[in-house]
């Protein structure tokens, strides 16, 4: 590529430059097709949500971004299991999963345990057949109130931002040294089993 003020060196990108230019001109015709195809889903998958199966709650990877909270493939079994919901069923009431995923912090499998629990205290299961109803299956009462949910169901929100708590500096806290209590707990770490291995030693010399 030219730097500065340069002359370009080629003249290709002036030969025929109107063919290489996109339009956008069917733009409004596209947003009423979605419109439309969004509506024919709706009707297709009646009573179930549009917006698809249950999600849970992640954090995104890597550094930079573990901060942010985002939707997830699907629940692990560890939290299906937590929420008393067998994983065969899971999929059929709406609720997606992903066996690959594990469970890496204790607050993250309760916080996507309770969005299970509340789900399921509000799902409304419809009997496959009008006249056959089984055990599971929500009432008439409930099916007469039921209503189709459009867009996002249970949308993930950000949390409280947290408060930091501001504290005076002592003396005490400039005269610690970070890096030898480091150093010190490494070490002793280090050398925990030849210390046990010496006392038991010790303890057995003592007995005879």
């Amino acid at each position: 590529m030219v730097k500065h003020n340069n002359v370009i060196p080629s003249g290709n990108c002036k030969k025929d430059w109107q063919s290489h230019v996109k339009t956008w001109f069917n733009q409004p015709a596209r947003k009423l097709r979605r419109r439309i195809a969004r509506q024919k889903k709706a009707v297709k998958i009646f009573p179930r949500p549009t917006s698809g199966p249950l999600r849970p709650v992640v954090q995104c990877q890597t550094l930079k971004y573990n901060m942010k909270a985002r939707a997830g493939r699907g629940f692990t079994l560890e939290e299906l299991k937590a929420a008393g919901i067998p994983k065969k069923l899971a999929p059929t009431i709406g609720i997606s999963v992903d066996h690959r995923r594990k469970n890496k912090s204790l607050e993250g499998l309760q916080s996507n345990v309770s969005r299970l629990k509340t789900y399921k205290a509000k799902l409304v299961i419809f009997p496959r057949r009008a006249r056959k109803v089984k055990a599971g299956d929500s009432t008439p009462e409930e099916l007469a109130n039921a209503t189709q949910v459009h867009g996002d169901y249970m949308p993930i929100t950000r949390g409280e931002k947290r408060s930091v708590e501001i504290v005076k500096v002592t003396d005490e806290m400039k005269a610690f040294n970070a890096y030898g209590k480091l150093r010190v707990e490494r070490m002793n770490q280090r050398q925990l089993g030849a210390r046990l291995k010496k006392a038991a030693e010790a303890e057995k010399e003592e007995k005879k």
